[in-house]
């Protein structure tokens, strides 16, 4: 469980954390009071990604739930969805990653030299993931320690610093309070992104019916502490006018608390190890999610084929990267607030797949398996799916009209591939029926697995490290086990 809690860990905090205050500093204090809701909604998703976990041991997550619920075309969507999340999410973490590089090397800013810098943090991570899966769970495990020492300082010897003259009027977006609450909860829930990664590697956690939900729900209530603490103390530290042009908000609250820069400083290396962190464990879901989902047929298939013994998924790897690196680019040539703007798109693409979640929860409890079900528990799983799914709303809502539009559009990007592959695999059917799956091999040849009986599938070696093959069977999903 270590390895995939510190995956859970990793992969909600970021950089993104370090540098949400800014983000939320011209809404006011009132995004405290956002960012408790969204942790409350956060904990409901941990809870159903736990839950469904110990429904199927798959890897792939919100894909393998939609699929498994709602069939081939939900499960298409939600892996495009996930899938732009996570190369998407990489630009936001590694935007405000450099900001704290920043503090040491081109500290004028100029936008060649952040692009540059950008694209070093975007690689650095592949490389990690392309060397296999025992590398980055070890270097996974190293930076999830390193990144903890600057946020429990400030959660913790930070709130003795705070100056209510700090904080500012309590909403100072001029909008109405809900309107406020509502758009800051939309940029705080990129901070919880994440907290399903332990469901994604499924496959690849040791026990994962109890390693999983325990993993989920233990590190989405650690960060949560972290978080509202941590953010709460830069507020207090750092003027309201200060802390909305700051680059780099965690290291300006240390400067401000000890005088000097050798503090901020230190928040900044910390800062930096923990978005090389982030961005590790999110280059493995780029690549894991389209991988689960190719190999049922419903993803291209070149997003199937793995290198070696550990089963290394090197065409995702390196293509959401590239992915990642082009939208980098785009973005810091365009827009002023980079951050913000590629948030509030990986936010809407990741809220997707976890509305589909939250009712394949719902599904399975409601029609699937409540006849297994004891009345408490039963109305427990209800209400903890069903407030899942109304933050999942809420959460559409606040992201605004032009983050709905162009989430809407990548989103519906993925038609014409999903057309392409239905017409690829009716073409490689035999005229009896579909043809028998072919099973993954070292050197990288796999074959989509098609609608049918499950054949036994070939997982690639575990988080824990250990480079054994291990078969296992997909997990029915009948009433009877429930």
């Amino acid at each position: 469980m270590p390895a995939a809690t510190a995956l859970v860990i990793g992969s909600i905090i970021g950089t993104g954390v370090f540098a949400l205050p800014s983000a939320l500093a011209p809404y006011g204090p009132i995004s405290l009071v956002a960012f408790a809701a969204v942790t409350v909604g956060a904990l409901a998703l941990a809870m159903t990604f736990g839950a469904l976990s110990k429904r199927t041991s798959s890897s792939g997550g919100p894909y393998v739930y939609a699929r498994e619920a709602f069939g081939e075309f939900a499960g298409f969507l939600n892996a495009w969805s996930y899938w732009i999340t996570a190369w998407a999410g990489n630009a936001a973490i590694v935007v405000a990653w450099v900001g704290y590089v920043e503090v040491f090397v081109n500290t004028s800013h100029q936008v060649g030299g952040s692009v540059l810098i950008a694209l070093v943090g975007l690689w650095i991570p592949a490389a990690v993931n392309l060397t296999g899966v025992r590398n980055t769970g070890a270097f996974q495990v190293i930076t999830t320690v390193v990144k903890f020492v600057p946020l429990i300082f400030m959660a913790t010897i930070g709130l003795l610093f705070v100056d209510p003259d700090n904080f500012g009027p309590f909403n100072a977006s001029g909008q109405s309070t809900l309107g406020a609450i509502s758009a800051a909860a939309a940029i705080a829930l990129f901070s919880y992104l994440g907290l399903e990664a332990a469901s994604v590697v499924a496959g690849r956690v040791r026990e994962p019916g109890r390693n999983v939900p325990r993993a989920t729900v233990y590190g989405t209530l650690a960060c949560a502490v972290i978080y509202i603490l941590g953010t709460l103390a830069v507020f207090g530290t750092v003027s309201h006018g200060a802390l909305g042009s700051s680059t780099a908000p965690f290291t300006d609250a240390a400067n401000n608390i000890f005088g000097g820069t050798w503090a901020g400083n230190t928040v900044a290396v910390a800062a930096i190890v923990s978005g090389i962190g982030a961005l590790n464990g999110w280059t493995m879901l780029c690549a894991e999610m389209p991988y689960a989902a190719a190999r049922d047929g419903l993803f291209p298939a070149a997003f199937a084929r793995t290198r070696g013994t550990s089963g290394v998924p090197i065409f995702g790897i390196v293509v959401s990267t590239v992915l990642a690196s082009l939208i980098t680019v785009f973005s810091y040539t365009r827009f002023d607030d980079v951050f913000t703007k590629i948030v509030l798109l990986s936010v809407l693409t990741a809220v997707i797949p976890y509305l589909f979640s939250a009712a394949a929860q719902l599904y399975w409890v409601l029609v699937r398996g409540r006849d297994g079900l004891t009345l408490g528990r039963l109305v427990r799983d209800v209400t903890v799916a069903a407030l899942a799914m109304a933050f999942s709303y809420w959460s559409i809502q606040g992201s605004g009209y032009q983050t709905v539009y162009y989430g809407l559009f990548v989103l519906l990007l993925g038609l014409p591939v999903y057309v392409w592959l239905k017409r690829t695999r009716h073409e490689g059917e035999a005229p009896d029926g579909p043809a028998p799956a072919a099973s993954d091999n070292s050197s990288g040849s796999a074959a989509p697995v098609l609608p049918g009986p499950r054949a036994p599938e070939t997982t690639p070696a575990r988080l824990s490290g250990r480079r054994t093959t291990v078969v296992r069977f997909r997990r029915s999903t009948r009433r009877d086990q429930h």
